[in-house]
């Protein structure tokens, strides 16, 4: 018996070496298979390691289709009363304001890998509700606007913005999943400053989709709920590289000189610029022609001026950085869009209005800057231009996307928020408010 046991304990004791050293390769040697179909390890537990967050869902309101393509076809028989449009071949007219067709072609398309949302088609799974009401090409489609305060009046078959704002939010009001929270989830497009403005109180609660604050009120728009858009550029993209040879001008402007309260700088910025060597500055509204010698002009530029308009931002901005010409930006509110990705003081210049007016100071200090230092804010706006382009697949389009996904805690902060306060009317806006920038752009030089 006390053989046969001294056999066994060698026995057990190799057995149990093998068992733990296999446990030990398995354990610590033996990577982990990313594929779940081809490993032991539960999928729950796989996809916990590999799967990125999960897309924030939308759902793409199903308006009436007088809100979409009976805009455009409206914005086009304004143009053009006796003109013929396919029912089934409906383009949208190319403007500085076509993000919202951009962003309602990218939802209804089927192929939408990598984008930072996921369309769904039954609400009840959504996050967010996008309204795709085209309201900046119903603006401009309008030819005759009734007098203020009169609302009401009868102005026949000509097609009305206002009538259509009024409409679109008769349709909204009656949908379930307005009422639910309050609108606090709905996302709405307005880049064009007077977009929906009718409205806009009764949207406020909403992401606001706009190019600028400048005529919002604090208690409408906020850097915090909302989402600043490029305007579409409306001049060709630069192909070439980046360099000075063939940019002889050193200062590059065309636009309309005269402007409302907030662009009156326009005027005085041509007074001490238009006589000044290497300066180009014209006056000039929006034209094919215009376009072209627009294109010229900054694509032969090493700097583009981008003074105020009637509201702070305007497309040129966004004309010069695709032409890799360096914006000088003399617009003391204005707010840009994505700067949490964008340096703007890597790709721009920016001057406070009372110091860029001042007789000789603008071409002085851009002469002073050398050609290594406009090397490398070419370099930077080469970068970074595909955030201006709508039509990149890595663009605008999934930028503007991934800005509004950035919104979603706020949106659940504000619905359970809502669900607990008492209502009442306030003096001044509360703490859910972020107001503008109220102060002036600190100067690059």
């Amino acid at each position: 018996m006390g053989r046969k046991s001294s056999c066994v304990k060698p026995t057990l004791v190799t057995i149990l070496t093998f068992v733990a050293l296999y446990a030990f390769f398995n354990t610590f040697l033996t990577p982990i298979n990313p594929n779940p179909l081809e490993s032991n390890l539960p999928f729950s537990i796989l996809s916990s390691y590999n799967s990125p967050n999960p897309s924030v869902k939308v759902y793409l309101y199903d308006l009436p289709r007088k809100f979409t393509y009976g805009v455009v076809e409206s914005y086009l028989k304004a143009r053009d009363p006796s003109v013929s449009i396919p029912v089934n071949d409906v383009k949208y007219p190319g403007n500085q304001h076509s993000a919202e067709w951009w962003l309602f072609s990218d939802l209804i398309k089927e192929d939408r890998y990598g984008s930072s949302i996921v369309r769904v088609l039954d609400p009840e799974d959504a996050d967010l509700f996008y309204v795709p009401f085209f309201s900046s090409l119903s603006l401009v489609a309008n030819p005759i606007r009734p007098a203020a305060g009169n609302v009401n009046s009868d102005i026949g078959s000509v097609y009305s913005d206002e009538e259509m704002q009024q409409s679109l939010m008769e349709w909204l009001e009656e949908q379930v999943y307005w009422k639910r929270n309050n609108g606090w989830d709905h996302v709405f497009i307005c880049q064009d400053p007077n977009a929906l403005y009718k409205v806009i109180d009764r949207i406020k609660n909403g992401i606001l989709l706009v190019s600028d604050f400048g005529r919002l009120t604090s208690d409408q728009a906020s850097l915090v709920k909302d989402v600043v858009l490029p305007y579409s550029h409306r001049i060709n993209s630069f192909k070439g590289e980046i360099g000075v040879d063939g940019r002889n001008s050193l200062l590059f402007f065309m636009g309309n000189r005269y402007r409302k309260e907030g662009g009156k700088v326009r005027d005085l910025l041509f007074q001490v610029l238009e006589n000044q060597e290497d300066v180009i500055i014209k006056h000039g509204t929006q034209s094919r022609e215009s376009r072209r010698m627009a294109t010229q002009g900054m694509h032969s530029s090493k700097f583009c001026l981008h003074p105020a308009g009637d509201t702070p931002s305007a497309c040129r901005l966004f004309d010069a950085i695709v032409s890799l010409c360096i914006p000088v930006i003399v617009s003391d509110q204005i707010e840009l869009p994505f700067e949490d990705a964008i340096d703007y003081k890597k790709i721009a210049i920016f001057v406070d209005s009372d110091t860029a007016v001042k007789p000789g100071h603008l071409t002085k200090m851009l002469r002073k800057i050398s050609t290594e230092k406009i090397l490398q804010y070419q370099q930077e706006l080469k970068e970074v231009k595909r955030y201006f382009e709508y039509d990149d697949p890595n663009g605008t389009v999934n930028e503007i996307w991934r800005q509004v996904t950035q919104k979603l805690p706020l949106v659940k902060l504000m619905i359970n928020r809502d669900k607990r306060l008492v209502r009442r009317e306030l003096t001044e806006p509360d703490c859910s408010c972020l107001c503008s920038n109220k102060t002036r752009a600190r100067p690059t030089f």
